[in-house]
């Protein structure tokens, strides 16, 4: 076979036939990149970028009086965050802008790195906004959101007994 065979213009008045049981080889050459930029991007988003990936991981934990919520802000200042509580919702956002220069005899270098995080967060009912707390440390926000007294009296402990 020959490259002008899998262009079907290349033939304009005899395009070849696909034999019985044979693919199409141009269908065959899509799938094989599919498979290669596939392969690549899963590869790729696994590493640890030095900008970030624009994701921030995040923990919500339901103890017996309270929603704790911990997300993870590398490079992130306690400045650029900002959160709120409405009825059923908690929203975080954030931003980071990080800047380097840097001027030696011979070379200048300039770098800058940007990155946002916006997050909504649904809250289960009986949490009190009103008393929320939040704290920042070494990169990590802390959201702690008690429950009001009727939502923790809802709560019933269920025995789990043998078969």
């Amino acid at each position: 076979m020959q490259i002008k065979d899998l262009i079907p213009w290349a033939h304009k008045d005899r395009a070849p036939e696909p034999k019985s049981g044979e693919q199409n080889p141009i269908a065959t050459l899509q799938r094989d990149m599919n498979r290669l930029f596939e392969g690549f991007w899963n590869r790729v988003g696994d590493l640890d970028w030095p900008w970030g990936s624009g994701e921030a991981r995040s923990d919500v934990v339901e103890t017996k009086d309270a929603v704790e919520v911990s997300i993870e802000l590398p490079g992130m200042e306690m400045k650029d965050i900002e959160v709120s509580v409405s009825d059923d919702m908690l929203t975080v956002k954030g931003e980071k802008k990080i800047e380097r220069q840097e001027e030696k005899k011979g070379y200048y270098l300039s770098e800058r790195s940007y990155g946002a995080i916006y997050r909504t967060i649904p809250l289960p009912p009986g949490v009190d906004g009103e008393k929320a707390e939040a704290s920042f440390k070494d990169g990590v926000l802390t959201i702690r959101l008690p429950q009001t007294p009727e939502a923790q009296a809802k709560v019933k402990r269920i025995e789990v007994k043998g078969a």
